[in-house]
């Protein structure tokens, strides 16, 4: 079966039950979900998932309640959310980063009727008023005991068994999941994911990505962020089987990758920089991986990711927001690029007034789609947010794009990362983009800071490669041939490591707050120049 064929499976049956039953009576006893420690076959997931919603509900949890993830990339954050879909509980992630107010902010906005965690992330859920007033239980993937007496938090593990419960009768515009934004620029927001928005997660993402029931489509990205979550409805739709690690590992992403027999991977742009910087081995060829879905990506590196480990990468556009509303794979491959919208999307750029840009002039992208429950409802609990991103009846992505005259899209910035230095626009993105084609540089940020004259000046933070100290001089005349001369940052840092989220986004409000300091380099001063 091709992945398209399931645009035509029927509406109402666009809901994880549904596909789940749907696919067990066509798949049997092929694997779904691979893992050394407890795989599951196709006609299997029904009955994994009818068993979890009795523990559930067993539990005390009914249709509409909240249950908090709190776990690593598991089988059990699997089967939690296979059990919490039958059962028609709605299933929320929490980053595993959270920590202390970041924590308590997410649990108190979706006051969840249980949490579900790993000994490892007990603490954090005992530290002072984290947990919310409501009093939700604690679960414990891997406790043995009652009570857990290293923390004084009343845990207990997770019921052995539960009798099987019917699958509710789900509609496709039910609430499956809320995710929980990056918070790179302020508190975490919650976004109201219907079943039919990772329905054509997987249809889309799926046909970009030409999976067969053949494919293997491992992953290292946290299942509490979309794209883990929705590569599992692509597996589903395609017939194709599921593969994870608890984390990404660049010393050991290949031999994972080929013991697990991966036939399509998951990488974000910074992750293939790394790759790329890893010294090379024979384990670059020793895998079947054929294709990578890897956004931000530039073409240079495209290609570079392609001779050295011969794979395809695919680059597109969503957010948990939306859905894949665009493909470089979609109408001629354009590498380096957002590519091009899909039939069903509309799209427009605009300026500060929602008025339309034209062709080569840059605008915030705004997105909408004409297939029911394919984007999020909005934000939980948060009214003046949803209204705000949803005006005019379109979704503001807050991404700031161009669009050429052949009608494919190209990324400058997140318009709250753009700098203006002297009347000119920069991209963030374009800048930190030069610095990472250093051979010396691993990691790397920019950010405008107040300037002296104008309104700000560019500044990166760079972490080396181990083992490298490039010298700052030798960067900002290595990025001469690569930027407009007003782009190259006047201030260099140098540090161990950026401040990241669990999906690889750079936090630049921290940055932000770093500023210039004593430790800075700066190139005005070196240069005697102003």
């Amino acid at each position: 079966m091709s992945i398209q064929q399931a645009r035509t499976f029927p509406h109402a049956s666009r809901t994880l039950p549904g596909i789940l039953k749907r696919q067990a009576a066509r798949y049997g006893d092929k694997p779904l979900i691979a893992s050394p420690s407890r795989p599951i076959a196709y006609a299997e997931a029904p009955d994994i998932a009818a068993c979890c919603a009795g523990r559930l509900a067993a539990g005390g949890v009914k249709a509409g309640d909240r249950i908090v993830a709190y776990l690593s990339n598991s089988m059990e954050f699997i089967e939690l959310w296979f059990g919490a879909a039958w059962l028609g509980a709605v299933l929320t992630p929490v980053n595993t980063a959270f920590r202390g107010a970041q924590l308590r902010h997410a649990l108190a906005l979706v006051d969840p009727v249980l949490i579900v965690t790993e000994r490892e992330l007990l603490a954090h859920l005992a530290a002072p008023d984290v947990m919310p007033a409501s009093g939700a239980r604690v679960w414990v993937t891997d406790c043995a005991g009652g009570a857990d007496p290293d923390h004084g938090l009343e845990a207990g593990p997770v019921p052995a068994s539960g009798a099987p419960v019917a699958a509710r009768d789900a509609k496709p515009g039910d609430t499956a999941a809320i995710l929980f934004t990056s918070g790179t620029s302020g508190p975490s927001k919650g976004v109201i994911c219907p079943h039919a928005q990772f329905f054509w997660w997987g249809v889309l993402t799926g046909e970009a990505l030409e999976i067969t029931p053949d494919d293997v489509l491992f992953t290292t990205l946290p299942l509490f962020h979309t794209n883990a979550l929705n590569t599992i409805w692509q597996a589903l739709l395609a017939g194709a089987t599921y593969a994870f690690e608890r984390r990404f590992s660049a010393s050991r992403f290949w031999t994972q990758a080929s013991q697990a027999g991966a036939t399509v991977t998951y990488l974000l742009g910074a992750m293939v920089h790394i790759l790329l910087k890893q010294a090379p081995g024979p384990a670059d060829r020793a895998h079947r991986v054929r294709i990578c879905l890897s956004p931000a990506t530039s073409r240079e590196l495209v290609e570079q990711f392609r001779q050295r480990f011969g794979i395809r990468s695919v680059d597109g556009y969503g957010s948990t927001e939306t859905n894949l509303v665009m493909s470089n794979a979609l109408n001629g491959y354009a590498p380096g690029t957002m590519g091009r919208a899909h039939p069903g999307f509309e799209v427009r750029i605009v300026d500060e007034n929602d008025c339309e840009v034209p062709n080569g002039a840059p605008g915030e992208l705004l997105v909408r789609h004409s297939e029911p429950f394919s984007m999020a409802g909005g934000y939980f609990r948060n009214p003046e947010a949803t209204a705000d991103a949803w005006r005019n009846l379109w979704f503001h992505t807050g991404d700031r794009v161009m669009r050429d005259e052949q009608g494919t899209y190209h990324y400058l910035d997140r318009i709250k990362d753009a700098i203006r230095r002297r009347g000119e626009n920069i991209s963030s993105w374009e800048v930190e983009q030069a610095l990472l084609s250093h051979p010396d540089v691993e990691n790397a940020a920019a950010i405008g800071v107040p300037a002296e004259v104008g309104e700000e000046d560019v500044m990166a933070f760079i972490v080396p490669r181990r083992g490298c100290r490039p010298q700052p001089d030798a960067v900002t005349r290595f990025l001469e041939d690569r930027l407009a001369r007003f782009a190259i940052p006047r201030y260099l840092e140098f540090v161990d490591e950026l401040p990241m989220t669990e999906n690889g986004k750079v936090k630049k409000y921290m940055l932000r707050e770093w500023g210039v300091r004593p430790t800075t380099w700066d190139r005005d001063e070196y240069t005697g120049s102003g």
